[in-house]
């Protein structure tokens, strides 16, 4: 499967000329290509990881797309008038070419200020991690490719690498990085690429865009 990393959270996973969208948000460039979308990951509530008006593009193109999420997010398309079927940790979805299995529960914590929200992982094909905003790990699994935080307002660097040496994927690659410079990029890449390495991986800074072969 060809996997492109867009802006921010935003992945595309191509597969036999399907689509998978995950976590298309605020910071992601609208999204225009979008036939052949068999289904649409949001891993949580928050806008920069979905918007009404990003799902409304992709269904535009692709009307019979299914869309997956936690509670928090069912809830909140529905006021959009979206139907999104609800999954949780432990839950196995297959769409055509994609099995969708899921792992997590919780955000991160930002602040003590503020709640924590239901957020879930998936593991795209057995191959593809994501966790969304959370550093879930996904129990019993050889992570061939990971998608590793950059920066985000619930995590320090040091965090995320001690993340990846955890999870210990073949490649690893950053996602959610909108809210860093580019001298931020460079050093979220140089750590997390030194963490990659730690368990035996390559890393690949991967700009939006990129793809790779997964």
């Amino acid at each position: 499967m060809r996997v492109t990393k867009l802006e921010h959270a935003a992945l595309v996973v191509e597969h036999s000329g399907d689509r998978l969208f995950i976590d298309p948000g605020k910071f992601t460039t609208p999204i225009t290509e979008a036939s052949g979308a068999l289904a649409v990951v949001i891993t949580h509530l928050h806008d920069d990881h979905w918007t009404p008006e990003q799902l409304a593009r992709i269904r535009d193109r692709s009307p019979d797309v299914r869309v997956f999420g936690p509670a928090g997010v069912v809830a909140a398309a529905a006021d959009a008038g979206i139907e999104v079927v609800r999954v949780a940790p432990g839950d196995e979805v297959e769409v055509g070419p994609f099995r969708l299995r899921f792992f997590g529960g919780r955000h991160a914590v930002i602040h003590p200020s503020i709640p924590v929200i239901d957020n879930v992982g998936v593991l795209v094909n057995d191959a593809l991690y994501y966790a969304g905003d959370s550093f879930a790990v996904p129990e019993g699994v050889e992570v061939d490719v990971l998608a590793a935080p950059a920066g985000a307002p619930w995590m320090k660097i040091s965090e995320a690498m001690d993340y990846v040496m955890a999870v210990r994927p073949k490649r690893a690659f950053p996602t959610h990085e909108m809210v860093l410079s580019r001298a931020g990029k460079d050093l979220s890449n140089a750590r997390l690429g030194w963490a990659t390495e730690q368990g035996g991986g390559e890393y690949l800074p991967l700009e939006p865009g990129d793809s790779f072969d997964a």
